[in-house]
């Protein structure tokens, strides 16, 4: 058996699959190998070492652009030797390409003479391109060495249509906010390399940077150029339910310069939110803020109430739990203590999400019920500076900012996001992107 995957699962071996497996290492050399490699790699429970890859000639780079002259010439001197296709998207002034890019790039540029939004932009340059792979990079990222051959290896599977690097800070230092930026930008996914999948540890990636089949986008007809913001996460979902597979690949790196002024961080926060109404329309059921086991939401509830009758109603829900959890791993060495483990880390994640929510989608919510109890009031600034506590200690890096420079800026970062949520939900007027929902099974 295997435990593992996000969502975590369990997976029972069959005898051969598991002699395959042998040392942790699986490879793949007929039908057979093929299908157990496949069934690791959709659960989450196994990632790709493929040694075969495309050229790099096989790939054209596409830049999408308005009034972005200094950022596209700093790209176009990281693109060494590419073909590259610039969409001037209704830029104020043409863009001029510098006679001294020639001889480092291959660039042709297309125009759209009025302002159609970057989903349109990248959808000209996807059909302009002739390249079995197409490369989406923002004119305001500049690419780091060796981030094309680490995530073409990836398209020997014959199965991935999408793969994106690792958005990290072209500027981490310039101020407090850059350095906050630098550890919790909404761009990074994170060290963790991980398919791509609705309900997984990683939803979606962003379209700031993107490596693509091009024939897999091309029968999707591309971006949704109807969607302003969150196109790149419905591009990712509309693949997956399609049927192909998508990774983030964090040893690429793409370096993205931030907005590190408030006011432009803060409206960029927003902005992100009113993504998920949209989203909610197109994908019902899949865009929720919050999603835990009933048992979760029942314990956490009955804990919170801070009363006798509360704890124990807590402790026979998390006992229930316990025992149905039991039964699934019975067949396995010390079954109850593997449970145990097991309903500790779900829960105390689950707590994590729930506090999360609270502070981001919910806190508008939060904050009128504060109004109205001092219980709840303290449980809020407990649960805010907690989860602030735990975030900092989970992204904390080297230069990084003090923790409580760190919470101050999450929680407004949250406050903006929350927002834009609700802002863009009342626009809808649906509540849709505002529902909690059971995981999925």
């Amino acid at each position: 058996m295997l435990i593992g995957g996000s969502p975590a699962r369990l997976l029972r071996l069959a005898p051969e699959a598991a002699e395959m497996i042998g040392d942790g290492y699986l490879e793949v050399t007929g039908p057979k190998s093929a299908t157990v490699a496949r069934r690791l790699l959709d659960s989450g429970v196994a990632n790709p070492r493929p040694r075969l890859l495309p050229s790099p000639e096989d790939v054209t780079v596409i830049v999408p652009l308005h009034n972005n002259a200094d950022g596209l010439a700093r790209l176009l001197a990281a693109l060494r030797g590419h073909n590259v296709i610039v969409v001037d998207d209704g830029s104020d002034q043409p863009v001029q390409i510098p006679r001294d890019r020639g001889t480092r790039c291959r660039v042709t540029v297309l125009r759209h003479d009025e302002k159609q939004g970057p989903a349109a932009a990248r959808n000209a340059g996807l059909k302009a391109a002739t390249t079995d792979f197409v490369a989406f990079l923002d004119s305001d990222v500049v690419p780091r060495s060796g981030w094309l051959e680490v995530m073409l290896g990836h398209f020997s599977d014959p199965e991935v249509a999408l793969v994106a690097p690792r958005i990290v800070a072209l500027d981490p230092e310039s101020n407090a906010l850059a350095r906050y930026e630098h550890t919790r930008s909404s761009l990074d996914q994170g060290r963790r390399e991980a398919a791509v999948q609705s309900h997984g540890l990683i939803s979606y990636v962003p379209s700031a940077a993107l490596l693509v089949r091009r024939r897999a986008l091309l029968a999707q007809d591309g971006f949704d150029e109807s969607m302003l913001v969150a196109e790149d996460v419905d591009l990712c979902w509309r693949l997956e339910q399609a049927g192909w597979r998508l990774r983030y690949e964090p040893a690429a790196h793409v370096a993205h310069d931030h907005r590190v002024s408030f006011r432009a961080w803060f409206g960029r926060k927003m902005f992100y939110g009113t993504g998920a109404a949209p989203l909610g329309e197109r994908h019902p059921g899949m865009v929720s803020p919050l999603s835990l086991p009933s048992w979760t939401m029942l314990a956490a509830f009955l804990f919170a109430t801070l009363s006798k009758w509360g704890l124990i109603g807590g402790l026979i829900t998390l006992a229930t739990a316990l025992v149905r959890l039991r039964r699934v791993f019975a067949e396995l060495d010390n079954p109850t203590r593997i449970a145990a483990i097991y309903l500790s880390r779900g829960f105390f994640a689950g707590l994590w999400r729930l506090a999360s929510a609270m502070c981001r989608h919910y806190w508008p919510v939060t904050l009128l019920a504060m109004l109205a109890s001092r219980r709840i009031r303290r449980i809020a600034i407990t649960m805010a500076v907690a989860d602030g506590l735990a975030d900092w200690f989970t992204h904390r890096d080297a230069g990084g900012l003090d923790p409580v420079r760190y919470v101050a800026y999450k929680r407004l970062d949250d406050i903006a996001y929350g927002t834009g949520l609700w802002a863009g939900a009342v626009r809808a007027r649906s509540l849709e992107s505002l529902k909690p929902t059971a995981p999925s099974r």
